[in-house]
């Protein structure tokens, strides 16, 4: 009765294709039987997880059936199929009735769904590599090897993702558990914080760090320093990193992140540039024109030896889209780990291939969408830093505003935390008079009191307060830290 049975692959290839017919007819059967049997599998299975097409339409039925509170049994199924011509196709009555004869009771139904779940697993794979196989030996012009790469690579780890299986409803308890487990280990961390800490007392006492799956946005007007402080953040986080290897053989981070940071403006080695200067206290404009004293030179060796392990990895392909962002990040976090992500900077994040729009607007909306899934598809927060509008300069309180994002609609909504930076010594050192002129003094201890200080707004933050840190800023070093004693005659 081959035809009852209706296999996806031809006879030939049938016994090498992985499935258990037996086991689908068990756990069909059971459904028949006992229609409360369905919502012990319902979870686990999906009408495309059985090899034989009969019974992926039947559990198709039977799922419609019983998720509408009909009932499912041979008499419902054999009117349904026949009033659709498809009787013959599923074996006919007979068929219907060999399910029931073959029906699993007790647990074991439970085992069975699992093992035909695990079967459609490895038939996808199968599906893949023939797929992967053929893509590349076509080797089509308009699709390059690195696309196929990244396809393939989407493919897998949404197979990856569906192998976990969703988790459903968890109870109070074990929820209650795993927070616990969070508080637990803030705790044990000399700062206190549950995210990963950004370097910032602070900030982050404001914030409790960086937190699992936010879209953080950091946003400023140019020379407020966004790059330099997501640097900051990015070195501080991977320089306190600490891994401890799991019973599996996995490694977990306890404390700190591996951090990945796409640098879509900056080279890689400029970034590492000022990364290096940051850590030998030299001032990264000197390293430039090469003005190094035999100290300033010494210190930069010795800071490039206590960095060259930082789990620190830079991305600086121009012109990326969001889909390669949300690839090489899956690939980063499967073989390296990655704990933070950081997108420098949104506005020149190209849309996926075939999405774009007419509309800035619209493309921003499907990348703001994009890396808010992708920060919870990783677990990990992500850092995307964004312009802002001219707008700003117009105001007397230079101070940004949320309406002052580009694009800021989908921005201000898909964003979980959203960082301003506001120097006001920035817009002071504009405004000096001349020296002979009186109001000199008070401009002068203006910029006593402001040249070293820079303001991080808290403009939103979905789970937590807003408002104003003070942190300090050495603008010879480009580098924020937990503010100490600002001077204006402290230039560095």
């Amino acid at each position: 009765m081959e035809n009852v049975r209706d296999l996806k692959a031809s006879p030939a290839d049938a016994s090498k294709t992985p499935h258990n017919v037996a086991a689908e007819m068990a756990v069909l059967g059971a459904i028949l039987f006992d229609n409360n049997a369905h919502e012990r599998v319902a979870d686990i299975l999906t009408p495309g997880d059985f090899y034989s097409r009969a019974n992926q339409e039947i559990f198709a039925v039977l799922d419609r059936m019983i998720s509408n509170g009909r009932v499912g049994n041979g008499v419902t199924l054999r009117e349904h199929f026949e009033r659709d011509g498809q009787l013959a196709e599923i074996g006919g009555v007979r068929y219907l009735a060999e399910l029931i004869d073959a029906a699993a009771f007790g647990p074991e139904i439970i085992d069975y769904a699992r093992l035909i779940h695990d079967l459609a697993i490895r038939r996808e794979l199968i599906d893949i590599g023939s797929e992967i196989v053929q893509k590349a030996t076509e080797a089509k012009i308009d699709e390059s090897g690195e696309r196929q790469l990244e396809a393939a690579e989407k493919r897998l780890f949404g197979l990856a993702e569906k192998g976990v299986g969703g988790q459903g409803f968890v109870e109070f308890a074990d929820a209650l558990a795993v927070s616990i487990t969070t508080a637990t280990n803030a705790y044990k961390r000399d700062g206190k914080i549950a995210g990963v800490a950004t370097g910032l007392a602070d900030l982050d006492r404001l914030m409790g760090g960086l937190h699992p799956s936010d879209l953080i946005i950091l946003a400023a007007r140019p020379s407020m320093g966004k790059t330099a402080l997501a640097v900051n953040v990015a070195y501080s986080a991977a320089k306190a990193c600490r891994r401890e290897i799991q019973a599996d053989g996995t490694a977990k981070t306890q404390d700190g992140a591996v951090v990945g940071f796409f640098s879509l403006e900056m080279s890689s080695d400029q970034l590492a540039t000022r990364v290096l200067a940051d850590i030998a206290g030299v001032p990264s404009d000197k390293l430039r024109r090469g003005e190094l004293t035999p100290a300033d030179y010494e210190a930069l060796r010795e800071a490039a030896d206590a960095s060259a392990n930082l789990p620190l990895y830079i991305d600086d392909m121009g012109g990326i889209s969001i889909s390669q962002i949300a690839a090489r990040a899956r690939r980063q976090q499967r073989m390296y780990g990655l704990d933070l992500l950081i997108i420098d900077y949104l506005q020149l994040i190209t849309p996926a291939a075939g999405s774009r729009s007419d509309s800035r607007v619209q493309e921003v909306t499907q990348i703001t969408m994009a890396l808010k899934a992708l920060a919870k598809e990783l677990q990990i927060p992500i850092i995307a830093l964004s312009q802002l509008s001219r707008q700003v300069e117009s105001r007397e309180d230079k101070r940004p505003q949320l309406s002052d994002l580009r694009e800021s609609g989908s921005i201000e909504q898909d964003a979980d935390v959203v960082l301003f930076i506001y120097r006001e010594a920035y817009y002071l050192e504009r405004l000096e008079p001349s020296e002979d002129d009186p109001r000199h003094a008070d401009w002068k201890a203006q910029m006593d009191a402001k040249f070293n200080v820079a303001e991080i707004i808290v403009a939103k933050q979905r789970h937590g307060p807003i408002g104003r840190v003070d942190v300090g800023f050495s603008p010879s070093r480009v580098k924020f830290s937990t503010l100490e004693r600002p001077r204006y005659d402290d230039r560095g």
